[in-house]
């Protein structure tokens, strides 16, 4: 293991930043902290960059604890959001920097860096000033000036959060390259879900301190363990209600508005119990007619309130019609509802496996 968190903790007075948290990252892989703001993770990160000391616990990378290493001695390096690049010095004078602190200098540090900048993709750039590049080469310089260090870890605490969509997408594609490439161990923090699902081996989903769930990006979007993954990692139809019925291990739910659902038992919930129930918008199949929707699923009707085209995500929001509770649905990729308009009449339903249910 590169990285081993033995129960961390680091209290504010009464504030759980990190809460007795523990857990592992293989060598060579790409490990995503996601999670929304205030949840830890960024004291997370810079208690294993060593600028934050652990009330308890402790932190091992390549099996030595960092008790007592500081941050300038700890075989780390981190990536931030607004990457601190020396806008007075050449891209091969920036890649060479910290080198030159440890007395790698001349032909020796010249030949590492026009390496690390053929590596990142960026041959033949050393000499170029940091105002030409664009923000995507920018982000690639200040990862080989990270990388040319031969770190055990790569920390980078949201480094696409400054870019716009496009590059920021393109980025995420690279980012994911270039860690296979180089093999260094990347641990990387933030709030996009987009971001950690594209790029990582394993995400660990963040609320108040604690890890609520750590497993590869499908396990977490097929899988969910907690209520709080399966609402915040993806899209989901979100309804709160009383357990009416359950039949081995799916139950119904009864929203305060009367609708009905069925759904996945997920954890101890059972008749009598307020739980949440989660569709995603793609699990729910939807026609003009009922007899375009699977026989022997439960089916509803609805009216059309929007549509929200947005290419291959474009979605409808409808209101059932007896309850007028509302739902997202995803249109289908074929375009074969485009023409939906508000006001139209539909018809939804979906398979109860595909929806989960949680203890409220």
């Amino acid at each position: 293991m590169d990285l081993e968190v033995l129960t961390a903790r680091k209290r504010y007075g009464a504030f759980a930043a990190v809460d007795d948290l523990s857990f592992n990252v293989p060598r060579g892989s790409f490990f995503s902290i996601l999670g929304p703001s205030g949840c830890g993770k960024t004291t997370l990160l810079r208690m294993i960059a060593g600028f934050i000391v652990p009330d308890a616990g402790d932190i091992r990378i390549k099996g030595q604890s960092m008790a007592g290493v500081g941050p300038n001695k700890r075989p780390v390096n981190m990536v931030f959001q607004h990457l601190a690049l020396f806008p007075m010095m050449s891209v091969g004078e920036n890649i060479a920097y910290g080198l030159e602190r440890r007395g790698v200098k001349g032909a020796v540090a010249k030949a590492q860096v026009i390496d690390m900048l053929k590596r990142v993709g960026l041959p033949g750039s050393e000499g170029k000033r940091i105002d030409q590049l664009s923000g995507g080469q920018k982000q690639r310089v200040a990862i080989a000036r990270s990388l040319v260090l031969e770190p055990a870890l790569l920390l980078l605490d949201e480094p696409l959060g400054a870019l716009d969509l496009k590059l920021r997408e393109h980025m995420k594609v690279e980012l994911k390259q270039l860690q296979a490439e180089v093999g260094t161990t990347f641990v990387y923090i933030t709030h996009d879900q987009s971001e950690a699902l594209v790029m990582s081996d394993q995400v660990a989903v963040m609320n108040h301190g604690r890890f609520e769930q750590v497993g590869s990006p499908q396990q977490l979007y097929y899988q969910p363990k907690t209520a709080f993954v399966a609402g915040f990692v993806g899209n989901s139809n979100r309804f709160e209600g009383v357990i009416e019925s359950r039949n081995s291990e799916q139950v119904e739910l009864r929203t305060p508005q009367g609708l009905a659902l069925w759904a996945q038992r997920m954890g101890p919930v059972d008749v009598g119990q307020k739980a949440s129930l989660f569709i995603r918008p793609e699990a729910i199949e939807i026609g003009r007619n009922a007899s375009e929707l699977p026989a022997g699923d439960p089916a509803w009707s609805a009216q059309v309130q929007s549509v929200l085209f947005d290419g291959g995500n474009s979605t409808v929001q409808v209101t059932e019609s007896r309850t007028q509770a509302a739902l997202q649905i995803a249109l289908p990729l074929t375009g074969r509802l485009a023409d939906l308009r508000a006001g139209d009449t539909v018809h939804f339903g979906y398979q109860p496996a595909q929806a989960w249910c949680f203890s409220a």
